[in-house]
């Protein structure tokens, strides 16, 4: 806890002050910014083994929104499967001796990392009693409790005004209709961030302070309530990162690949609208805020209860002008997501920065330099 309250400060004293630019706006200068990505689980060392007459085992970690799996010791014998899943099976992955085939492994020099299973139980199970591995670590998400207790930046602006994103399905359909192809992102297992898909073709984006290596990163699709104000995701489908094809850290966005690919396309994806918006034009966010199920920020309390709207263009971010603000609310793991226009219903900002007023990267300054890969 102590380190993550040291680097928060940290950041947030190295990070330039946010300035507008006075031909485009009259607003005053922000308070200092800092990126939202959120810790929301913990690592912890454990010793199962699963193999011979004990031929599974359930990791159970109450009140934990996910649990993930590390295996050591690796036995796996030719035809033999090892299966990480949920006591349903409604979630489930296989391993055989060809880890790669799987592609939901993430190998190590000791072994490798299991996909998460959502909620907190997971059950191991081996076919052949020959067969012998070892779970030697976790990560699991943080309860309800060690979520509250995480520093965060100020970034719900007045009265947090975000819903589920299903909320909107009726009086919103065409804001509600571009939700599906943003996702949440899992970083080796204890922080997250939000990406989308961005073009037809298997090309992801996000924030370059979220990551720039995709070891370890896994990306939920779906992770939504199917009702207005449920509690429970619809089914999850996780695929993990294969490759970063661009990043900018003075942009701060990163544009990769997942593997499997079939497994998300039908999920659709986003475009770009590559200009610098009008201030005061209308717009939205799509994310997942403090690693929450995803929601839409549509609504401004600071705006009399309108639509959120853009309040300054050329702000200084990573870069000097690299931005726009907005009172639209966020918060941590807010990172890396969409910012929309109600006009044109495409990509005007890449959210990163918390603060009141909020920030998202240009997009039209990440367009020129990212297209050619789209």
């Amino acid at each position: 806890m102590r380190k993550t309250l040291q680097l928060l400060t940290a950041l947030a004293l190295a990070l330039p002050m946010t300035t507008i630019v006075p031909a485009t706006t009259t607003s005053t200068p922000a308070e200092a910014s800092s990126p939202q990505t959120q810790e929301i689980g913990t690592e912890e060392s454990v010793s199962v083994r699963v193999g011979g007459t004990n031929r599974s085992t359930l990791i159970e970690r109450p009140g934990s929104g996910y649990v993930k799996l590390h295996f050591t010791d690796l036995r796996i014998l030719p035809g033999d499967v090892l299966t990480v899943s949920n006591p349903d099976g409604t979630e489930k992955y296989t391993y055989t001796r060809d880890l790669k085939s799987s592609l939901t492994a993430t190998l190590d020099a000791s072994g490798f990392w299991a996909m998460s299973i959502t909620g907190d139980r997971a059950l191991v199970s081996v076919t052949n009693p020959l067969s012998r591995v070892r779970i030697d670590k976790l990560t699991r998400g943080y309860t309800e409790a060690e979520m509250s207790s995480q520093p965060s930046v100020q970034s719900i602006c007045g009265t947090n005004d975000y819903k589920d994103a299903v909320c909107y399905q009726s009086s919103n359909p065409t804001e509600w209709g571009k939700t599906k192809s943003v996702a949440k992102l899992l970083r080796n297992g204890s922080s997250l961030c939000t990406a989308w898909r961005v073009g037809p073709n298997n090309r992801m984006l996000t924030n370059e302070h979220c990551f720039t290596s995709t070891s370890g990163i896994e990306v939920w699709f779906n992770y939504q309530c199917p009702t207005c104000g449920g509690t429970a995701s619809a089914t999850v489908t996780k695929v993990l990162a294969a490759s970063v094809l661009k990043y900018s850290a003075a942009l701060d966005y990163t544009l990769f690949t997942v593997n499997n690919f079939a497994a998300i396309s039908s999920f659709g994806y986003l475009e770009l609208d590559a200009r610098v918006p009008a201030v005061g034009e209308e717009m939205y966010i799509v994310g997942h805020p403090a690693g929450k199920l995803k929601k839409l920020s549509l609504r401004d309390n600071n705006n009399g209860g309108g639509y959120c709207v853009v309040r300054a263009v050329r702000v200084n971010g990573s870069s000097s002008q690299s931005d726009i603000s907005y009172m639209c609310d966020t918060e941590g793991g807010s990172s890396g997501s969409p910012v929309l226009s109600r006009r044109t219903h495409k990509v005007i900002g890449l959210h990163h920065f918390g603060g009141c007023p909020n920030q998202g990267v240009r997009i039209d300054l990440v367009a020129a330099q990212i297209n050619s890969l789209l």
